[in-house]
């Protein structure tokens, strides 16, 4: 009985050895996401945009930044002249402004990196269906992400598809700018 035991368990480790092993190779590649961001141009668009915008709210608040300069340098030199009731009520009133302007620089700031952030979370979102559509047409299994926000400790350059899909996102965007000027070039052209 005992012979018996290990016969069979001597043939069923004889029979899964002779089993063939399947392993599955998978197809896999990564992308350099902080390069993807500098390279693109719609991301770029979108920092040029907002170096724009922020030069224009930036040169308002800089005139009212020097008014007020010339407010308290002028509140300096009347000071002596208009007696001390006079100077504590406009020092008072040119802290409030000073205040008032400060507000204002953090309001702007914080309007600017809203937009952009939500301009670019929105731009992330289209990079992250491209990139998916991209893995999908080309066989990936995995498709991994470097930069910032790295999850690869190791891979081959030969799988790295950030070139590959800077010039897709980089071709979509062109594209779609083409269709956007087509379409005002033929409401124009209907007036």
């Amino acid at each position: 009985m005992r012979k018996t035991v290990i016969l069979l368990a001597l043939a069923i480790s004889i029979i899964s050895c002779n089993k063939t092993s399947e392993t599955k190779e998978f197809k896999t590649a990564y992308i350099d996401t902080s390069k993807l961001m500098e390279e693109s141009t719609e991301a770029k668009d979108i920092e040029a945009k907002y170096k724009d915008k922020s030069k224009v709210m930036g040169s308002q608040l800089e005139a009212e930044v020097a008014r007020f300069k010339q407010e308290a340098a002028s509140f300096k030199q009347n000071a002596m002249a208009n007696g001390q009731a006079w100077a504590q009520q406009k020092g008072a009133e040119l802290q409030q402004r000073e205040q008032e302007l400060s507000y204002a620089q953090q309001g702007m700031l914080r309007q600017l990196q809203e937009e952009s952030g939500t301009e670019m979370d929105t731009l992330v979102k289209t990079y992250k269906k491209i990139i998916k559509d991209f893995g999908k047409e080309k066989g990936y299994d995995y498709i991994y992400g470097t930069g910032d926000a790295q999850s690869i400790l190791y891979a081959k350059d030969s799988y790295d598809l950030t070139k590959d899909v800077i010039k897709l996102v980089n071709d979509k965007y062109k594209s779609a700018a083409k269709k956007e000027g087509n379409t005002e070039t033929k409401k124009e052209e209907k007036k």
